[in-house]
């Protein structure tokens, strides 16, 4: 099992440890366009090797797509990050163009890859990742769901004053700020509804506090988080790569389900060797369709802009 991870910034270096230290691939790539960035974080992550346990390889390239053939997963973080007080929107005329030219470098080395998008505009970018690529949509995965739910997962655990484990919840939707659609109606502590613990302006503030999860962050930090966006994309990774047949909420190309077609955006599928292996359809209330259904005229209107 061979994964490449493209940009060795915080998020695509948070990536390859965390794939690493889960000891499931054979060997992991670092590729980065600045001179020496990618082989000097494969080696600093190789020196953990022997404290962390973990036999994965991890090797850097400098813009070098030829080290990356054999691929069985690639993860395409690479971009520029938020500042405060930006939206994921704002960057999509940078982002568009190294998304195209990446994506398009991959499948040249690794024509069966399975292709996971991280930069953003996420949805954006993974409907992009289709048109340049034309890999069969199984195989083209966009990240923010599955970061979403963790963000959301950890926001109820906090209202709840329960231990994470204890917690479950998905969010379905566009990797926006507006466009998140958490859904505090199926939301569970241990099989038991969230609603029957919570006010309804208390799950409320969750689902508030959960759509600016990432802007709240980049404010605290100054730029993007990485920590759970690394370790959502080595969730994803592991499922597709041991075949675990495991849901996770992510962007995926939609023809028809939930009522929406010619766009990516947030919903359950289940994950395993072939990628993308089903599109669960959930029932959703009223609320829940209308929700929807206005996440995905924005991300239509920002897929307008490329």
């Amino acid at each position: 099992m061979k994964v490449t991870v493209v940009g060795a910034g915080a998020v695509g270096a948070s990536c390859a440890e965390y794939i690493a230290i889960k000891n499931f691939a054979s060997e992991v790539v670092l590729v980065d366009i600045k001179e020496g960035f990618a082989e000097g974080k494969a080696m600093d992550l190789m020196q953990t090797a022997s404290l962390n346990g973990f036999d994965t390889k991890i090797t850097g390239a400098t813009n070098d797509y030829s080290k990356t053939a054999g691929s069985d997963i690639a993860v395409i973080t690479s971009g520029i990050p938020r500042k405060p007080g930006m939206t994921r929107e704002e960057l999509i005329g940078i982002n568009a163009g190294i998304v195209k030219s990446v994506a398009a470098s991959l499948v040249e080395h690794s024509p069966n890859l399975i292709l996971i998008v991280v930069s953003n505009p996420m949805d954006t970018m993974t409907y992009l990742a289709h048109k340049v690529t034309g890999l069969p949509k199984n195989r083209i995965i966009g990240m923010g769901g599955a970061l979403d739910s963790a963000r959301f997962k950890y926001r109820l655990a906090e209202a709840l004053e329960a231990p994470i484990s204890d917690v479950d919840g998905m969010v379905i939707g566009g990797h926006s700020d507006n466009g998140m659609v958490p859904l505090t109606r199926l939301a569970t502590r241990n099989s038991v509804p969230a609603s029957e613990f919570l006010s309804e302006e208390r799950l409320g503030q969750v689902l508030q506090d959960t759509k600016v999860g990432g802007a709240t962050l980049t404010g605290l930090l100054g730029t993007s988080a990485w920590y759970a966006p690394g370790a959502a994309v080595s969730g994803i990774v592991q499922a597709i790569a041991c075949d675990q047949k495991k849901i996770f909420p992510c962007s995926t190309l939609l023809d028809g389900e939930y009522g929406l077609s010619d766009l990516c955006i947030g919903v359950p599928v289940v994950l395993g060797r072939n990628g993308i292996e089903k599109i669960v359809e959930i029932k959703l209330t009223d609320t829940e369709k209308a929700a929807m259904q206005d996440s995905a005229e924005g991300v239509k209107a920002t897929n307008a802009l490329i």
